[in-house]
């Protein structure tokens, strides 16, 4: 399935717009991951522990968004927005939402 951050996909008409699709994930920072990264803060650097997080919740949430537009009939989703959020006490955890428009682009 086509997804793109753009409105229109050069090229390709849209026939049909089915509607807002969503996928969400919430993902918990532990203790270690933590901890790892309060060192790289330190010393300077990147964090990969939370990188590999952040990434895997963008997929996670992308993935489900997918899903809800393949059962709806859709083969694109246009529009595209990812949004992250610290929740629970202390920011402990990672929500990552994906939001875009399903629709059915002509062959």
């Amino acid at each position: 399935m086509l997804v793109t951050t753009t409105p229109t996909v050069e090229g390709r008409k849209i026939i049909k717009y089915i509607g807002l699709v969503t996928g969400e994930t919430i993902i918990g920072a532990n203790i270690f991951k933590d901890l790892f990264a309060g060192i790289t803060d330190i010393v300077g650097g990147r964090s990969s522990s939370y990188e590999r997080v952040l990434r895997e919740g963008k997929d996670t949430a992308v993935n489900e968004m997918q899903q809800y537009a393949a059962a709806l009939g859709a083969n694109a989703i246009i529009g595209v927005d990812l949004d992250y959020e610290t929740v629970g006490s202390g920011g402990s955890m990672l929500m990552v939402s994906a939001n875009g428009t399903a629709v059915i682009l002509e062959d």
